[in-house]
């Protein structure tokens, strides 16, 4: 699908979508807690399908009607699927569930895009290594089988905090009580609290006994609860950046004391705005594209912190500059720095490409409000925000679908 933009002015008022992580973390709790759960606020974005996907595959029940799901809970110790569990495009949902299909002696295969499956699982190897547990990544899926036993971790702490969660959710479940000791440094911890509020959601206790030590005791039970799901500051950073670089525009359904780790995008945009600054990215990594974007429309920025952005969706700091340069700017990338300078800002000077990648699309649309433009590939936004255009469009700004000259 390819978008065109034309540039124009954003009023009005827009509300935040909802949190795609605190979506996975919800579910996941409704999923493995005895009863019926109901969570709101769901937006059926492909990530959290895919999550949805995976829980009824693992025998849980899922019902979506409007933005709820009715959940009906399953122990997944005694889950025995009869097809693969598939996770679509979603790094979250195939890292969450891993753990959950150690939790049995069933051997449980996971499919997936070719992207998705290419994306680091050593942590996972390494573990079920060491348990003598089987695990194969092959033949475009992975496979494996428990039983995973309680005990200590030690997990590297600049991995995805993404490992952790997964175990975090499945080792309450286990009988006896285990110790997640993180190897500083610690990276992405605010998305290691959302868990542990996720788990508190449901009834279950894990804690922080000091900066690297987490415990999560054994023998627990997952109880069902109605909840709703908050607003997400990432998916906002997008309209606030349109209130930096166009024009200001206010942004509803955000929690003001959220444990989002992205809630920081306003402070990092002003920043922006008012001058060059040098921003660490390392605990908000899915800032790095809309950031870089109103870097390239000021007067530039210096990022650290931005190594772990070649294992997303794209190798994200290479694709924005790519893209950024057709605008003028160029961008120097280095192994865990990125540096943003604005030469010649301008309309850009061919078709943009999203790089498969939704904050790619996203955050270059932000840009094309500026300039207008098109991009190839826009259709990515459904990964997250499947209504992003409509919502852009409410704003004020000119979005059309176009026909490719490709034929």
């Amino acid at each position: 699908m390819n978008i065109r933009i034309e540039p124009g002015v954003t009023t009005g008022r827009v509300t935040a979508p909802p949190s795609k992580s605190m979506a996975h973390r919800l579910l996941i709790g409704a999923g493995l807690s005895e009863g019926v759960s109901h969570i709101a606020g769901i937006a059926p974005n492909e990530d959290v399908l895919a999550t949805i996907d995976c829980l009824n595959a693992l025998g849980a029940k899922c019902t979506l009607s409007g933005d709820t799901v009715t959940v009906q809970g399953v122990n997944p110790k005694k889950s025995a699927p009869s097809t693969p569990l598939g996770c679509r495009e979603s790094g979250s949902t195939l890292r969450f569930f891993i753990p959950l299909a150690l939790l049995g002696e069933q051997k449980i295969a996971f499919t997936g895009s070719d992207t998705l499956l290419s994306r680091p699982l050593g942590v996972y190897a390494d573990l079920c290594e060491k348990q003598k547990l089987h695990f194969a990544q092959q033949n475009g899926q992975v496979t494996v089988r428990g039983p995973l036993s309680p005990g200590r971790f030690d997990i590297p702490g600049d991995i995805s905090s993404q490992f952790i969660t997964g175990l975090l959710f499945a080792l309450p479940l286990l009988e006896a009580d285990s110790v997640l000791r993180l190897i500083p440094p610690v990276e992405s911890r605010s998305y290691i609290d959302l868990t542990l509020s996720a788990l508190a959601a449901f009834g279950v206790k894990a804690h922080w006994q000091d900066d690297y030590t987490l415990l999560i005791p054994g023998n627990q039970r997952y109880r069902a609860a109605d909840k709703t799901v908050e607003g997400d500051y990432s998916g906002a950073a997008f309209f606030g950046a349109l209130s930096v670089l166009n024009s200001e525009i206010e942004i509803a359904g955000l929690d003001p004391d959220s444990l989002q780790g992205d809630r920081v995008y306003a402070r990092h945009l002003a920043a922006i705005a008012t001058g060059t600054p040098t921003i660490d990215i390392t605990d908000c990594p899915d800032l790095g594209p809309v950031l870089f974007a109103a870097a390239a429309a000021k007067q530039g920025a210096t990022f650290t912190g931005t190594r772990r952005l070649k294992i997303k969706e794209s190798d994200r700091a290479a694709a924005m500059a790519e893209e950024l340069k057709k605008f003028g700017t160029v961008v120097t990338v280095n192994e865990d720095s990125v540096v943003i300078d604005p030469v010649d800002f301008h309309r850009p000077d061919a078709t943009l490409f999203g790089h498969n990648d939704h904050r790619i699309v996203m955050s270059l649309a932000v840009l094309l409000t500026l300039t207008g433009g098109e991009i190839k590939g826009a259709e990515a936004v459904r990964k997250s925000f499947p209504d992003f255009f409509h919502k852009l469009s409410a704003l004020h700004i000119p979005v059309k679908e176009v026909i490719s000259d490709e034929t």
